[in-house]
């Protein structure tokens, strides 16, 4: 089959970001997102395509218009998010973001009337319905769908630094799971989830869809929840890997740095260069030694095994990155990457809080509320 790839500005972006409803007196999650969904609609009763439902009640998606700075894509983010707040706050309902919630029980929560998703529920059963777990995802438009899976594989090399800088879910049903990211190895339970294939051509890719249709795997294309995907319909690439973010500031930060390394890329390919990649069982390796370790991880670099920590890795990357960034007009949200390193990933302040509080996870969910309301300070 052929997968048309729509036309899209280069480097323009776009963001999706998943926020956790809980609320106020306990810090559990409520399922308010229907009423509030039904109190953001426009003026003639239809549905805000900016405020979204998601799998769960406790969750609202908020997304941008598209846009060619990251800048005017938080400030839209900034927008809705005081319009949701707004509504929620009266009914004593909070907003918060993290990969997954540090306490509320995945059995309690209730999955949003939709076909779609009840299909979802009803093929993966009890894996679907651990999908208690929040998310950002970055699109940035690519011109030529030629260039679509070179930059992509390129990405891969790169999966860890996003899966570090993101990393949120140390948590998961009140226990502390040992991980940075306990998001990212829940989600790759689902059939079409985690890494993506490395294909050669764009007729590869098509192939395979092809085959899954074929199969019965898949009704459509979307349906591949893959971590770096393409995304036809917007003539985009979407950066899948992140957990959910607790502050505008990192998701800024993460925007930049998938805008900077595409447009990266994009040049390259320009000039004729070829992208590095890396084996596939490099970069499985890699996301599993970032959700693990975090902050901490040590990475391979390279298809020659060379290894590093990933928070030099990342200094480097800025540095290279920023005159890419002057062009774009991100230069102060790239280097949002160092405030991360400098203040710790979400994770690292969730513990520091729960080790302050006595273990208090009440008081992590607090922490994060507070973040997403006043930033990092």
């Amino acid at each position: 089959m052929e997968i048309e790839f729509a036309k899209s500005g280069r480097s323009t972006l776009g963001i999706e970001w998943e926020l956790a409803l809980v609320d106020h007196a306990s810090g559990e999650l409520a399922p308010a997102a229907p009423e509030i969904l039904a109190a953001v609609e426009l003026p003639d009763g239809t549905e805000n395509q900016q405020i979204t439902a998601e799998l769960l009640t406790n969750t609202v998606e908020i997304v941008t218009g598209v846009h060619g700075t990251v800048s005017n894509g938080l400030a839209d983010l900034s927008r809705m998010i005081e319009a949701v707040r707004t509504v929620a706050g009266p009914m004593g309902v909070d907003l918060m973001c993290s990969g997954t919630h540090p306490f509320s029980q995945w059995h309690t929560q209730q999955v949003t009337d939709k076909q779609r998703y009840a299909t979802l529920i009803d093929r993966t059963q009890w894996w679907g319905r651990q999908m208690m777990i929040w998310g950002v995802h970055v699109h940035v438009g690519v011109e030529d769908r030629e260039k679509v899976l070179p930059i992509i594989n390129g990405l891969l090399t790169y999966y860890p630094h996003f899966q570090a800088l993101s990393a949120s879910s140390p948590f998961w049903a009140g226990e502390s799971t040992g991980y940075a990211s306990s998001r990212a190895m829940l989600f790759q339970q689902l059939p079409t989830a985690g890494l993506p294939p490395q294909f050669g051509a764009w007729a590869n890719y098509e192939a395979m869809v092809d085959d899954m249709l074929h199969v019965g795997v898949i009704d459509h294309y979307n349906e591949l929840r893959w971590d770096i995907r393409p995304s036809a319909r917007w003539g985009t690439i979407e950066m899948r890997v992140c957990d959910g973010l607790a502050t505008v500031q990192e998701v800024g930060a993460i925007v930049a740095l998938t805008q900077c390394l595409v447009e990266e890329f994009s040049t390259a390919l320009d000039d004729g260069h070829e992208i590095a990649t890396m084996p596939p069982w490099y970069v499985r390796e890699n996301k599993w030694r970032a959700a693990r370790y975090g902050m901490d991880a040590i990475i391979i670099r390279n298809a020659a095994g060379d290894e590093c920590h990933i928070t030099d890795d990342l200094r480097d990357i800025v540095t290279r990155l920023t005159p890419i960034a002057e062009r774009l007009g991100c230069v102060a949200e790239l280097n949002d990457v160092l405030v991360i390193l400098e203040r710790g990933a979400s994770y690292q302040r969730q513990q520091r809080v729960a080790e302050a509080s006595g273990g208090s996870l009440k008081a992590v969910v607090g922490s994060l509320v507070k973040e997403l309301r006043d930033g990092l300070g």
